[in-house]
């Protein structure tokens, strides 16, 4: 099946990150990758695109993005990957001969040969299915398989595409071809397959050991057998990135038919060569150093303050980076979940803390949501406003609140803004019953709803039952976790039990545990500090990042400010909430 006659349906976007996450949409359906390495990310994406290839018995389209570039791939039930331009190359494309001395032999004329490793390349893979965030997917059976049944990874092509003068010019065009060095010749396989090196990145070495050696068989080899300096096609295939050098080649096809450079121009290929365009050649007149900004701590900013110009010590630098951080604003809403199965862990004060830091630095459009059922005391330890609701008052409303004639002081009437630092709670009710109060998967995701359409940033305050639906639902809908601990030993042992339990919950809860952020509170003034670092270090195992906040009596009791923290508790949680921003 050539490119031009395969479906562009299902929808296929990869992305892979040099972390070893990642994710797969689907038809708009999302799911998470969280790996170990690029590699393994490769490996993975690769898997679950063939899995869909297999599934509706025909090859698929997919996008791929990594670190160095995007691809448009063709990817068949078999796990062949090929460029989707190779697909439209004419058979009859000549082919680069080899130098005389070059013992290798030539690339034959004709279609592009395909190379397939012996045996399948991902057998006992796991498989796990991973929800979409927000919810199931669309289609369950799309992604829900027992197994992989894919075999080798596709070689490179005889022919491969130049550049011309319209892909200076048309941006969209060049992302969608796949650059190839034509100037070796190809190298034949066990198999009798001719594979092309690409861009001297050892990507067609690597191909071909995987056909050769047996002990590369599985998803683990393929991942560790994976040269570092692959370009960054997240199915692992025989592609160089769209930027890569090219060398002059004979004219090929592209999509559309629209790549029609004659083959005697050449296409510069070294990395020193003279820019491509004017504008690249001529210095930007805006392009200008930015000035740091003078001390305005300690001895330095008392020097700064008589008149002395001083430059921040490195503690000032790191505390603004922090500010900084906590002060961007993302593109679209933004939903994090502090957790702890274990009662007075500190899930309160890091929500209302957390809240303030973001509110503080980063402005208006924050509000913490207290999701819990049973004597949720959010709204005891914050400032209550002019009127007594709860999210039993607003859930009723939430139909009109979404509609087009509801306006943002609408819901003044139903969250209690923070006048010193500045966000909004909703409060549950903690006077009546649970079951006075009993809140549905689908109510949380209406109340979600609502405060995604007037809030930037969503902080929910969770209960202690993770087996309840309301809890399960809020997990559904974070885009970070936070798990709240002090030093005691039951409320640590809570926390790392929830980590571990979400990690072989589903794939995307597996990916908030691993990118979870752990707060860690002194318990204790007379504890020494020794006892909060060791609680962080048993954490750093299980989270992205660890935070440790000293013991402060404003913490203990009564409303929760900002303001009325010791500046080294301040300090904490302003670097807390940077951790938080990390992963938003």
């Amino acid at each position: 099946m050539s490119s031009d006659t395969v479906p562009r349906w299902p929808r296929i976007d990869a992305i892979v990150r040099e972390d070893g996450s990642g994710e797969v949409t689907i038809d708009g359906t999302f799911h998470p990758i969280a790996t170990g390495s690029l590699e393994e990310a490769r490996v993975e994406v690769l898997r679950r695109v063939t899995e869909n290839a297999a599934k509706v018995g025909r090859p698929v389209r997919a996008s791929a993005t990594g670190p160095e570039g995007l691809w448009n791939l063709i990817v068949h039930p078999d796990g062949t990957v090929v460029p989707e331009e190779d697909e439209l190359a004419p058979a009859s494309s000549p082919t680069p001969q080899a130098p005389a001395s070059s013992p290798t032999p030539q690339v034959p004329p004709g279609p592009m040969a395909e190379q397939t490793a012996p045996g399948p390349v991902f057998e006992g893979a796991p498989v796990v299915d991973l929800p979409p965030r927000g919810g199931p997917p669309a289609d369950p059976d799309a992604t829900r398989v027992s197994g992989v049944t894919g075999a080798g990874l596709a070689g490179g092509a005889a022919g491969s595409d130049p550049r011309d003068a319209a892909a200076e010019t048309d941006p969209e065009d060049t992302v969608r071809r796949v650059a190839r060095t034509p100037e070796a010749p190809g190298a034949t396989s066990s198999a009798g397959a001719v594979v092309e090196p690409t861009n001297g990145s050892g990507v067609a070495d690597w191909v071909r050991e995987s056909a050769t050696d047996g002990t590369k068989g599985g998803a683990s080899g393929l991942a560790s057998s994976m040269p570092s300096s692959m370009a960054s096609s997240t199915t692992g295939s025989v592609l160089s990135p769209v930027s890569g050098p090219v060398d002059a080649v004979p004219a090929a096809g592209s999509m559309g038919g629209s790549l029609s450079a004659p083959p005697s121009e050449p296409t510069p290929a070294a990395e020193g060569d003279a820019p491509r365009s004017r504008r690249e050649a001529r210095e930007s007149f805006l392009t200008h150093q930015q000035d740091e900004d003078p001390a305005t701590r300690g001895v330095r900013g008392m020097l700064t303050r008589i008149g002395i110009r001083v430059g921040p010590s490195e503690s000032e630098r790191a505390e603004r980076a922090d500010e900084r951080a906590v002060s961007q604003h993302w593109p679209g809403p933004r939903t994090i979940s502090v957790v702890n199965g274990k009662g007075g862990a500190g899930k309160t004060p890091s929500t209302v803390l957390l809240a303030a830091v973001f509110a503080q630095f980063g402005g208006a459009g924050v509000v913490t949501w207290d999701n819990n059922q049973t004597r949720g005391t959010l709204g005891w330890r914050t400032e209550q406003g002019p009127h007594e609701s709860t999210l039993l008052d607003l859930l009723p409303q939430t139909d009109r609140l979404l509609g087009p004639s509801a306006q943002a002081a609408d819901l003044a009437r139903y969250v209690h803004h923070q006048t010193r630092d500045r966000f909004d709670v909703l409060r549950s009710k903690p006077i009546a019953m649970a079951n006075e109060q009993r809140i549905e998967p689908q109510d949380v995701d209406a109340i979600h709803s609502v405060l995604s359409k007037y809030y930037r940033m969503i902080l929910i305050d969770s209960g202690n039952d993770e087996s309840d639906p309301m809890w399960q639902r809020m997990i559904d809908l974070t885009d970070q976790l936070v798990v709240a601990t002090t030093t005691r030993d039951d409320h640590a042992e809570a926390g790392a039990l929830l980590l571990e339990a979400l990690a072989t919950r589903d794939g995307r809860s597996a990916y908030l545990a691993q990118q979870a952020v752990v707060v860690v509170s002194q318990a204790d003034q007379k504890e020494p500090a020794s006892e909060l670092e060791k609680v962080a270090d048993g954490y750093r195992s299980l989270a992205r990042e660890v935070v440790t906040i000293p013991f402060d009596p404003a913490m203990v009791d009564g409303h929760l400010r900002y303001g009325a923290l010791r500046t080294d508790t301040r300090r904490a949680w302003l670097a807390a909430g940077a951790a938080v921003a990390g992963g938003l």
